[in-house]
């Protein structure tokens, strides 16, 4: 480990050229997507008096889960003194910082009006728990770059475990108050549920444990640097207890929410009645999402490619959009009981299944934000030393026989 050599990468050449174009084409889908829904309104979206959080909020809030696993490598490396993970804490921290910039973009360019952001960093009220993300969201910045600076300024490095300690308990305490949001929203019979925060905990490790697997692998891939199978072997194990762990805090949740009886409505219409969101549910999250990435992961016959671990890391990310799609979207479609144990009717659509199907400006400004957290990412690998030149198995791997 103590041979490695950290270099940029090469800003001038063909391949990142055109990737700096395909991440800037989407970049300005995305700003279409806002200027014409801040022109004409929302009323162009599919959001709805019923569904006030749509796609975008989907985008925005895998981000934001993913930025807090994305900084698990780093984590391990710093907290918990694993040197094996040591070559890898650079980029683990610079992509925890670009997804998390990406998400609040999304948020941002969604709120229909921006400046009204001035209002809520300035004025805050305490019993809300989007007040506290507020303070969470911008202290993840100032506290993963000061942990990023430890690592690349060695007159600092002294510091690093304690910053990097001081991050592990900040992204923990950010990804369990976004988990809160709807943990603390009673009003939602699909929320209302304690065990949303560590839900949201084990769910960031598997997203931003995948998005990076695939950032790693194709740093080194585009640009012709050796990655070992020793790193990638590591990596794609704990990707494997990450996608367990969060299909079964997934079990667990809906386990607890078929006990109590005032959920039997909601959770009648995710697992068994709700159309699209019950399709969703099994074949998206749990099949697509869950169970194929495990046989990926851990089968004999797969879990020795890479192009194989490389599509289990994408099928985790398009399990947890699905995840977080039915969590946002079917606890909002599925009518609120206005009057606990009292049938209560009006001509506003009371007890009824609303719509929601989102439009391509909410899909263009989701996809924009993306694009921004890669963009950032790709930017900082040509700025800072944030790759070793080689990950080969003779250097990280002590057990590695030539």
């Amino acid at each position: 480990m103590k041979n490695l050599r950290y270099t940029t990468i090469d800003g001038n050449s063909k391949g990142f050229l055109v990737i700096l174009a395909g991440l800037g084409f989407f970049i300005l889908l995305g700003f279409i997507a806002f200027i014409t829904m801040e022109h004409e309104g929302h009323h162009i979206t599919g959001m709805t008096n019923q569904v006030v959080w749509g796609m975008p909020h989907v985008f925005a809030i895998f981000l934001i889960v993913a930025a807090s696993g994305a900084l698990n490598v780093a984590s391990i490396a710093s907290a918990f003194n694993q040197q094996f993970y040591q070559p890898l804490a650079r980029l683990s921290a610079v992509l925890a910082l670009g997804l998390l910039a990406g998400g609040l973009a999304v948020l941002l360019l969604d709120l229909g009006r921006p400046d009204r952001l001035i209002i809520a960093i300035t004025y805050y009220n305490f019993k809300s728990i989007f007040a506290w993300n507020i303070i969470l969201y911008t202290g993840f910045f100032g506290v993963v770059g000061i942990y990023l600076w430890t690592m690349l300024d060695w007159q600092v490095a002294k510091f690093k475990r304690i910053a990097g300690i001081a991050a592990f308990i900040w992204r923990l305490t950010l990804t369990a108050g976004t988990g809160s949001i709807f943990g603390f929203l009673v009003a939602r019979q699909a929320y209302d549920a304690a065990i949303m925060a560590p839900m949201f905990i084990i769910m960031s490790f598997s997203f931003g444990l995948a998005i990076y697997l695939l950032v790693l692998m194709a740093s080194y891939n585009w640009t012709g640097r050796e990655l070992g199978n020793a790193i990638i072997t590591r990596l794609k194990n704990l990707l494997g207890i990450f996608i367990a762990a969060t299909l079964f805090m997934t079990l667990i949740f809906h386990m607890q929410s078929l006990y109590a009886t005032e959920h039997h409505g909601v959770e009648a219409f995710i697992l068994r009645d709700g159309g699209i969101y019950t399709q969703l549910f099994w074949i998206g999250q749990i099949i697509i999402g869950s169970i194929a990435p495990l046989v990926l992961v851990y089968s004999p016959k797969f879990s020795n490619n890479r192009n194989f671990i490389a599509l289990a890391s994408a099928l985790v990310i398009f399990g947890g959009m699905v995840q977080l799609y039915i969590i946002l979207i079917a606890g909002q479609v599925f009518p609120m009981t206005l009057v606990p144990g009292y049938e209560a009717t009006s001509t506003f659509s009371d007890g009824v299944i609303a719509s929601y199907s989102p439009s391509q400006w909410e899909i263009m400004l989701g996809l924009g934000g993306v694009a921004i957290s890669l963009l950032i990412v790709a930017f900082a690998l040509k700025i800072f030393r944030l790759l070793p030149d080689s990950l080969s198995d003779q250097l990280t791997d002590p057990h590695h026989k030539d």
